[in-house]
């Protein structure tokens, strides 16, 4: 597998620095860029096309909420995953609703950090009670707009509830007696079908659409 190309987005210089030496030393990522703000983020996007954003919040010029919600727009495959102090749920809930694919705390260690950046890399990582949650407090359930013919087919559906539920790949697999490649080509096509970026979109669609219980 060809390492991921890693573009990272701080307006500190000694956390890009703590950054880079995290990532340098394992060869599954490669570093391409580096940006001090959400504005130069964009612009080395398009020049360098990466796999991977690491993406502050807090910056001049353009925050990374903004500069998330511009980048998945032009340019929907590249996966941004947000990274910050702070654990305040609805500054990440707002990232994730732009498209980013999660978030990793800067204060964690590095080996667990690097295990979450490849799982947010190769999408499997499940969602979080708490964001599901906070989907819930999006939408009262009389007020959603349901769909009446959902292109998805039956093994899709229970794909797209188990993910809504929070299970990780490997979970849905074990649970539906699949191998995790078909899981995540049939999480693949999902995403295409409803036009969807990331599993906080997908939890928030199943919940639209009355596929999951609101409890």
């Amino acid at each position: 597998m060809q390492p991921f190309r890693v573009l990272i987005v701080d307006d500190h210089t000694h956390a890009r620095e703590g950054i880079r030496e995290i990532l340098e030393e394992y060869k599954d990522f490669i570093i391409v860029g580096e940006a001090k703000n959400g504005l130069e983020a964009f612009q080395l996007t398009k020049e360098l096309m990466p796999d991977v954003i690491l993406m502050d919040i807090n910056m001049p010029v353009m925050n990374g909420m903004e500069a998330t919600k511009r980048i998945k727009l032009q340019f929907p495959f590249v996966k941004i995953v947000i990274i910050t102090v702070s654990d305040d749920i609805t500054d990440l809930f707002d990232a994730l609703k732009n498209g980013a694919q999660g978030y990793l705390l800067k204060n964690i260690q590095s080996e667990t950090w690097i295990e979450h950046l490849k799982a947010f890399a190769l999408d499997e990582v499940p969602m979080s009670k708490e964001i599901a949650l906070q989907i819930l407090k999006e939408f009262p359930q009389n007020q959603t707009k349901k769909d009446k013919n959902i292109p998805l087919s039956n093994r899709e559906l229970e794909v797209l509830q188990l993910v809504a539920k929070g299970l990780s790949n490997r979970t849905i697999s074990d649970s539906l007696y699949l191998s995790e490649h078909t899981v995540k080509s049939h999480l693949k096509n999902i995403l295409s079908k409803l036009h969807l970026e990331n599993r906080v979109q997908l939890t928030s669609y199943a919940y639209k659409q009355g596929l999951m219980d609101f409890e």
